[in-house]
């Protein structure tokens, strides 16, 4: 109708003043960024920051890759936009949009894969909790595909994704380097995307329905650490209730 689009059109213009003034500081950044001297010593603090948590991913940026871009842009604002317009909010119910497995394409939903009280954690990291949460990888749409902002040094060259064939066929890449884990491929809507914030990517973990943890919008909120800790903090208290008992 009329007025859903009205509605609708001032959402995203509210979205993009909100979130103007940390784009120019993200895209300032990266202007920096492209000057390899600058690149050089930003990268040297951000790794000696993480040498104490050896688990989160470091930033890594080679110097053939370019920085300021219109593409570059294009996907940061798309990242910030999705951040602010996301429905994922730590305590509150946890969006059950659409994602489709790799097997069969036919689409499911994202709580299908929670059972009863365990925690479902969107990392592959809890194959190691196995005995208390469950794990569950979803493929959203690429972060720097071939024909956007191109990472050079990527392993694997993808370009934006068509159809749900060309999302299936690259999300059955990543199942290569995390056998034994669930992976389901966003809908071409991106609803899990949009719902989430989790582009570029992001950490949750849902249970009873709830988000109970949220990560910060990666690369560089992506704190594998911090999802251990809930994790390790849960087990405990699994571990208390049952020797109270």
């Amino acid at each position: 109708s009329v007025l859903y689009k009205g509605v609708n059109a001032l959402k995203n213009a509210l979205a993009c003043l909100v979130i103007l003034p940390r784009f120019l500081v993200a895209a300032f950044m990266l202007w920096c960024l492209d000057f390899l001297c600058v690149r050089r010593r930003v990268l040297f603090h951000l790794r000696s920051e993480e040498e104490e948590e050896d688990e989160d991913p470091p930033l890594c940026i080679s110097d053939s890759s370019r920085m300021f871009s219109w593409e570059s842009l294009k996907a940061v604002f798309h990242g910030h936009k999705l951040d602010w317009m996301k429905s994922a909010r730590l305590g509150h119910d946890a969006p059950n949009s659409a994602v489709v497995p790799l097997a069969e394409p036919k689409r499911r939903r994202v709580l299908d894969f929670a059972r009863a009280q365990r925690p479902l954690a969107f990392q592959r990291l809890v194959l190691q909790y196995a005995d208390v949460a469950d794990a569950l990888v979803i493929y959203i749409e690429e972060a720097h595909p071939s024909d956007g902002w191109i990472s050079s040094d990527a392993p694997y060259q993808i370009r934006k994704h068509r159809s749900l064939e060309e999302r299936l066929s690259a999300a059955r890449l990543m199942a290569r380097e995390a056998p034994g884990c669930a992976i389901v491929a966003d809908s071409m809507e991106n609803s899990t995307n949009s719902a989430y914030g989790a582009y570029f990517d992001r950490l949750y973990i849902v249970q009873d329905g709830k988000v109970v943890y949220q990560g910060g919008r990666g690369p560089e909120g992506y704190r594998i650490s911090e999802l251990r800790h809930w994790l390790d903090q849960y087990r405990a208290r699994l571990r208390d209730a049952v020797i109270r008992v």
